[in-house]
C-alpha cells in the first residue's frame, strides 16, 4: 500500500451516497493557486432546502424556500469568511467562532476549544474546520475534525493537522464515512487528493461524483498566490 498516493477527487467520493458535507483545501499541479471547496449533502427536507450565496467575497448558506424552514440552527451559517491574510472554511457557524477568536489574538485551535460536535445525536455530527494562511508568496493551512468520542456524545475529541503547501496535492475532510443509521463518522487524517490546474475542470469531477440524489450545493475558489486574484466556482442543485 503506497501511503503518498494522491488520487482524483472522484476516486474518493463515486459510489458512496453520502459523505455528508467536505472540505478540500490545497494547491494546483503547477504551483500557481491556492484551492479550497466546500460542498454540502442532504437528506432530510430541511437539509436539503439550501443553496449557497456569494457575497464580498464571502459564502453563505440560505434557505431555497424559507416556508419550508423547519429548523435552521445548524443548516443556515457563514461558510467562508476571509480575515486579513487567512481564509476561513467550515461546516456550520464555528466560522465565526474562528474568525472571532482570531481577531482576538487566538489561535486556530485555540478558537475552536469553545466549541464541540453538533448537538445532533444520534449521529452527533462532526464540526469541521480548515484555514489557509497566506505569506511569503505562499500559503500553509490547517484542518479540524471536533467530534464525539463515544456513541453517547460525553465529550468531544479535537484534532488538528497542519500543512505546508506542496503543488499538486490536497486534502479532503468529509463528516461521514458513508450513509447509516446512525451515520457513521469520519475516522482518520484527512484524505490526500490531486489538485489539478483548472478550476472547471475540479469542480466538474467533484460535482459529479457526489451522489445525485443527496448533494445540495459546492463552492470552489482558486486563489493565484502571487496576484492574489480569485476564481470562483457555484453550483447550487436548487437553483
Amino acid at each position: 500500500m503506497n501511503i503518498y498516493r494522491t488520487p482524483a477527487i472522484e476516486e474518493l467520493i463515486t459510489g458512496n451516497p453520502y459523505v455528508g458535507r467536505g472540505i478540500v483545501i490545497g494547491k494546483t499541479a503547477d504551483g500557481k493557486n491556492a484551492v479550497t471547496a466546500y460542498f454540502i449533502m442532504g437528506r432530510s427536507q430541511n437539509s436539503r432546502n439550501r443553496i449557497f450565496t456569494e457575497t464580498d467575497g464571502e459564502v453563505f448558506t440560505e434557505p431555497f424556500d424559507r416556508s419550508k424552514v423547519q429548523d435552521p440552527s445548524l443548516i443556515i451559517y457563514a461558510a467562508i469568511r476571509q480575515l486579513e491574510n487567512n481564509l476561513i472554511v467550515t461546516n456550520g457557524d464555528q466560522t465565526d467562532t474562528i474568525y472571532d477568536g482570531l481577531a482576538h489574538g487566538l489561535s486556530f485551535a485555540e478558537a475552536l476549544r469553545s466549541r464541540t460536535f453538533e448537538p445532533d445525536g444520534p449521529n452527533f455530527t462532526p464540526r469541521i474546520s480548515g484555514m489557509l494562511t497566506f505569506g511569503n508568496g505562499d500559503f500553509c493551512y490547517q484542518m479540524s475534525i471536533l467530534k464525539s468520542i463515544d456513541e453517547d456524545g460525553s465529550d468531544c475529541a479535537r484534532y488538528t493537522f497542519e500543512y505546508p503547501s506542496k503543488a499538486g496535492l490536497g486534502h479532503f475532510l468529509h463528516t461521514y464515512v458513508t450513509d447509516g443509521n446512525p451515520i457513521p463518522t469520519f475516522q482518520g487524517e484527512p484524505e490526500r487528493v490531486a489538485i489539478p490546474n483548472d478550476i472547471d475542470d475540479f469542480t466538474e469531477a467533484l460535482w459529479n461524483a457526489l451522489d445525485e440524489n443527496n448533494r445540495i450545493s459546492l463552492y470552489v475558489r482558486y486563489t493565484d498566490i502571487e496576484t492574489g486574484a480569485v476564481s470562483e466556482s457555484l453550483i447550487n442543485k436548487n437553483r
